[in-house]
């Protein structure tokens, strides 16, 4: 039973008292420093086992002369970010750093996320597609390390990993004409984090197949994508349609299955990220995928690199994407 009741955190105090020793006996023990002899210290671990007691590594970190802390700032609305998410725990993990998240969410503003790292003591950021103009990006990476994920950025003061988006949907577009369609469709994401890149490469997919383009509004949810079908059953409704991202691709299904409109015999659909959504057996969405592990990998290594001084070569680490066929996609009918 934990001490002082269920609900109550047991204390270096209490696992001194739970293995009959003093409380700065157990300090020693648990920071792993001379002054405890082997009994003594197997006494003391037997005792924080038997009353679940585990160190609070970011209390310690932050009485320590650095925090080896790096913040992550994202956005609750983008399932993507929740799969960069893992990869960034583990990175981090690997490397000896602890994260700390700091949500964007409607209520929540990218410079209130971004206030409360720092005053969590934060050595670096990790800012997941922000949205904040690139002056504002350089005058905080005048402060302290910044990494942009997903996002492309101008600015000598800022590092930048990111996905080819433009290169993705030359895969979607040409996967698309493959099947012998020659009428595809672009639901786009507005200003958001990575729509021009993506805009500006079905553009050149389409006009290297001679195919003639057409960009339909959308956004980065679902309900973007369920106007954007509606616009679509509007008129005749294309053969095929690459997506801004998975979310978006969701409610543009969703309208148009309610429509009577079969995916892929009516029509084919492309997302965006092959994040967890288009992984559900229910969507089972062709999407372009992001390299997660490696997108998250190489931020927390550029952070850290940051901080350690490394010499860094290049500004901005660009990822090539790859197209996850699933049932969403076939040739015309």
């Amino acid at each position: 039973m934990t001490p002082g009741g269920p609900d109550r955190r047991p204390t270096l105090a209490d696992v001194a008292a739970r293995a009959g020793v003093s409380t700065a006996l157990v300090s020693i023990v648990m920071r792993g420093v001379p002054g405890a002899s082997a009994a003594t210290r197997e006494r003391v671990r037997r005792a924080a086992d038997e009353i679940g007691y585990s160190p609070d590594a970011r209390a310690r970190l932050l009485r320590s002369s650095r925090s080896r802390l790096v913040g992550v700032v994202f956005g609750v609305q983008h399932a993507f970010h929740g799969d960069l998410l893992t990869g960034l725990y583990d990175a981090a993990e690997k490397a000896g750093y602890e994260l700390a998240l700091s949500a964007v969410t409607p209520g929540r503003d990218e410079r209130r996320a971004v206030d409360s790292l720092l005053r969590d003591r934060c050595e670096a950021l990790v800012l997941l597609g922000p949205q904040s103009p690139t002056a504002t990006l350089a005058d905080l990476a005048a402060r302290l390390p910044v990494v942009v994920v997903a996002r492309s950025v101008r600015s000598t003061a800022v590092d930048v990993v990111r996905t080819a988006d433009d290169e993705g949907l030359h895969l979607a577009v040409d996967h698309l004409v493959e099947l012998g369609h020659r009428e595809v469709v672009h639901v786009d994401g507005g200003r958001a984090p990575g729509a021009a890149e993506r805009r500006r490469g079905y553009h050149e997919a389409v006009r290297r197949h001679g195919l003639a383009a057409r960009v339909v509004p959308g956004g980065l949810t679902e309900d973007d994508g369920a106007a954007a079908a509606r616009e679509l059953l509007g008129g005749p409704l294309p053969g095929a349609v690459t997506v801004f991202n998975d979310r978006c691709a969701l409610g543009l299904l969703d309208v148009l299955r309610r429509a009577g409109r079969a995916v892929p015999g009516d029509v084919s659909v492309v997302g965006y990220d092959d994040s967890r959504i288009a992984r559900l057996s229910s969507v089972d969405l062709t999407s372009v995928a992001q390299d997660v592990e490696q997108l998250s990998t190489l931020a927390v290594q550029r952070a850290i690199g940051r901080l350690d001084g490394a010499a860094v070569e290049q500004r901005e680490l660009v990822v090539p994407p790859r197209l996850v066929v699933r049932s969403t996609t076939a040739p015309p009918r």
